[in-house]
């Protein structure tokens, strides 16, 4: 399971060749700390976890105006850059259960590295925007003030809270899951603008 065809810099280039926007680079760079934040904490594999985290949204640049091929579209590029079908079906697994994804409707995350890649992808939204209104101050964010924010539906409310709950199927509960997610941010502070 730890056999990368290619290295974190030239996975960089891959979705920077496919023209991703700043904001979009971010959430890559975002889910790819927390998943390998979770990967040290379960024992897993850092490197390989990091990298599912930082492709899963491979194809969003080709699939965001016709969201029925996000997470189809990914296949094909995941395939031509030799990454092995376990790979390219965690990166899918976080499209599972959506009705805009038609295909992948009616399928269902089973693993605990496709919760945690949910989970941990959805909640960067509602990390970036608490971290937003605090005038972009993440250094000195908690996870209680985090908790509250995720309790206030009305506040990112795009972000599922039912997927971001999904990490409690890891054995994790979400205190644990905002702890360790706002101290990843914290150490690429600087690379996804926030301070």
């Amino acid at each position: 399971m730890t056999n990368l065809p290619m290295t974190r810099n030239e996975a960089i280039d891959l979705l920077k060749n496919m023209k991703h926007q700043t904001p979009d680079m971010n959430h890559y760079l975002e889910t790819e700390a927390i998943m390998e934040a979770l990967a040290e904490r379960f024992g897993e594999n850092v490197e390989y976890w990091g990298m599912i985290g930082l492709l899963h949204d491979v194809d969003w640049a080709l699939t965001k105006d016709d969201l029925k091929e996000h997470c189809i579209k990914a296949v094909d590029i995941l395939r031509q850059k030799g990454f092995d079908e376990k790979f390219i079906q965690i990166v899918q697994s976080h499209g599972y259960g959506y009705s805009e994804i038609p295909s992948l409707k009616d399928r269902q995350r089973t693993e605990k590295i496709e919760h945690a890649l949910t989970a941990a992808e959805t909640l960067t939204g509602i990390i970036y925007a608490y971290a937003l209104i605090r005038g972009r101050k993440i250094s000195d964010m908690n996870a209680a003030g985090l908790k509250k924010r995720f309790k206030e539906k009305s506040f990112a409310q795009n972000c599922n809270r039912e997927l971001i709950r999904e990490i409690e199927k890891t054995g994790k509960s979400l205190d644990e899951l905002f702890e360790l997610s706002i101290n990843a941010f914290k150490k690429i502070k600087e690379e996804i603008g926030l301070e």
